[in-house]
């Protein structure tokens, strides 16, 4: 036997692209059930996610707290679950630090997927692509009058609108 035998020849057909497209389908499957029936027994899920790719939708803050990757559990404070008819994202409102925010995940997105109750669990491989610069729209420089004018440098001034809000009457 020659020593080339037992290396594996290079594939011309995409079998790893392929079992990451089913192995994803299979959380799309779970999350679809979830949002149409529920999460039955004690099934929850934990799914991470790269907060940078195309068409993640979450809050600023988010982002700003999660640049690259994020994890929610969907378990029991959860609402609004769905999946959108081609089933290429979701959509699951959540509450961070007592602030209600809708986030929309494309699974394309999902770095893994995982149900505890049962101990299954899934990764994937998630490359978050480059910004094309032809697609990126340049603002021009504001001119003359558009100029924003700074009249002193050192922090802005906070203004409270406390006294400009109306009063419940008790």
């Amino acid at each position: 036997m020659a020593e080339n035998d037992d290396q594996i020849p290079d594939s011309l057909l995409p079998y790893d692209d392929w079992m990451q497209e089913a192995m994803r389908q299979v959380a799309v499957s779970a999350v679809r059930h979830a949002a149409q029936d529920g999460l039955p027994g004690g099934h929850h899920f934990y799914i991470t996610f790269k907060t940078a790719y195309p068409s993640v939708n979450i809050p600023d803050r988010l982002r700003a707290q999660y640049p690259e990757e994020m994890s929610i559990v969907l378990q029991h404070q959860f609402h609004s679950l769905s999946v959108n008819e081609e089933g290429t994202s979701m959509s699951v409102g959540l509450s961070f630090g007592g602030v209600p925010s809708i986030l929309t995940i494309p699974f394309a997105a999902i770095t893994s997927f995982a149900d505890p109750e049962v101990r299954f669990g899934l990764q994937f491989e998630v490359t978050v692509p480059e910004p094309d610069p032809a697609k990126i729209e340049e603002l021009p420089a504001p001119e003359g009058d558009d100029v924003p004018s700074r009249p002193h440098e050192g922090p802005a001034d906070v203004v409270s609108l406390d006294a400009f809000r109306r009063r419940q009457k008790d």
